[in-house]
């Protein structure tokens, strides 16, 4: 029996999970079967990194986010059609939507590489070539993905740094490896993880 609507459903939590793997799973394999060069980002990156040093701490997210060079978007466009995403441009984002009655939300996002997200970023995106093999996927290795976070820095960003810092994968050996200003907002977290 089905529960009613507004009900705290634990299949509905699982479900949801599920979903975003299965699309970020299928959007992975469709580039990699046309040998479209990308990269996960994103939070599906930073549970990649964080699974290889304690599972317990993977955090859920909602969306799929994949870097790829703007000469390969017709590429990828072509190869995740085979598997039912249909690219869309929604307010200056390019995205592909898990199907013709989905959202945003049930899309998978692109991010250009060695591009600036925004004009005031101070770094651009790293390349695909800064990525190594995941468990299904190709991920941006973790000091690009550090990198990433720390220009963007946003709420969620800051989390998935406090993240990285608790289970070992940033420490202070970290700050010399990141762009000088970036280093401050690296410093900053380290010296306060719980802020």
């Amino acid at each position: 029996m089905a529960e009613p609507y507004g009900q705290f459903s634990l299949q509905r939590m699982v479900s949801a999970v599920e979903k975003v793997t299965e699309r970020l799973v299928r959007a992975s394999a469709a580039l990699d079967a046309a040998s479209v060069p990308y990269a996960v980002v994103g939070g599906n990156a930073v549970a990649a990194w964080v699974a290889k040093v304690d599972e317990a701490a993977v955090r859920n997210t909602q969306d799929v986010d994949i870097l790829l060079r703007r000469s390969d978007l017709d590429a990828a466009s072509a190869a995740l059609a085979t598997v039912g995403f249909i690219p869309r441009h929604v307010k200056g984002i390019d995205l592909f939507l898990d199907g013709p009655n989905s959202k945003a939300r049930d899309a998978v996002h692109v991010v250009f590489a060695n591009e600036k997200v925004r004009p005031e970023y101070v770094c651009p995106t790293p390349d695909v070539t800064e990525s190594e093999r995941g468990p299904s996927f190709q991920v941006l290795t973790l000091p690009a993905l550090i990198r990433m976070k720390l220009t963007s820095y946003r709420h969620k960003d800051i989390v998935h740094l406090q993240d990285f810092i608790d289970v070992g994968l940033i420490d202070q050996s970290t700050v010399v490896t990141v762009p000088p200003e970036l280093a401050a907002r690296l410093q900053e977290l380290i010296d306060n993880p719980d802020s």
